[in-house]
């Protein structure tokens, strides 16, 4: 029996999909034979955690923002190459990789959304509605994979590696600049701002990517008259 959620067909329409690709399987390639995809999902989870851990500590030293990037870095060496260096050594595992891969994503997602509700520059209500909206769309996406066979990496040309370069970048420059000054709003901080922005995208792409794969299972599966 076929199980949908791991036949799947992966679609990465992101704006940096092509380049990334490539430069996987060149890593891949070159990777030193005793390194295999659980010792990458293994580095990635301790990327999340030093990113994670880093946003926590901004709050007595900001300085401490540069080690998001770092984690971030280590995590999507870890989180992007573990797949691609099993399918060139043919050692797919379609569904141990799957469950593993997204059940460690949504844990990663909950710890460095904690890490930043705890950094003092983002009200802990934001990041939990960031995380939640997050939970949300993932929870979308699994059941779209599931029923339609196609699982979706980005979103208006935004993915995982996107993400992780505008996170990173958003670290170093709050060292710098952890507030704004918004018209009518006055002194904000800069990454409750960010986080309001996030909860409506991730919205609105939950929404979009529910009527659409609504409209298209109701197409597919006419009620009997």
């Amino acid at each position: 029996m076929a199980h949908a959620a791991t036949t799947h067909v992966r679609v990465n329409r992101s704006l940096l999909a092509r380049v990334e690709r490539q430069t996987l399987l060149w890593l891949a390639h070159r990777l030193p034979e005793r390194m295999h995809s659980d010792h990458l999902t293994a580095l990635a989870v301790v990327g999340t955690a030093i990113a994670s851990l880093s946003f926590a500590l901004a709050r007595l030293f900001p300085v401490a923002l540069v080690g998001v990037v770092a984690g971030l870095a280590l995590n999507w060496f870890g989180d992007s190459l573990d797949g691609t260096l099993a399918r060139v050594r043919r050692q797919e595992r379609p569904r141990y990789g799957y469950y593993v891969d997204h059940v460690l994503d949504v844990i990663g997602a909950t710890m460095l959304m904690g890490g930043m509700a705890l950094s003092g520059l983002m009200t802990p209500l934001v990041a939990l509605g960031v995380l939640v909206a997050y939970l949300l769309v993932s929870a979308e996406v699994f059941l779209s994979t599931a029923v339609g066979g196609e699982f979706r990496m980005s979103f208006v040309r935004v993915g995982p590696t996107e993400l992780r370069i505008a996170i990173s970048a958003l670290a170093l420059v709050l060292i710098q600049w952890p507030a704004a000054t918004l018209p009518g709003l006055g002194l904000v901080l800069l990454l409750d701002v960010v986080g309001m922005a996030a909860i409506a995208g991730l919205l609105t792409a939950l929404g979009v990517s529910a009527v659409l794969m609504g409209r298209h299972l109701y197409v597919a599966e006419p009620r009997h008259r």
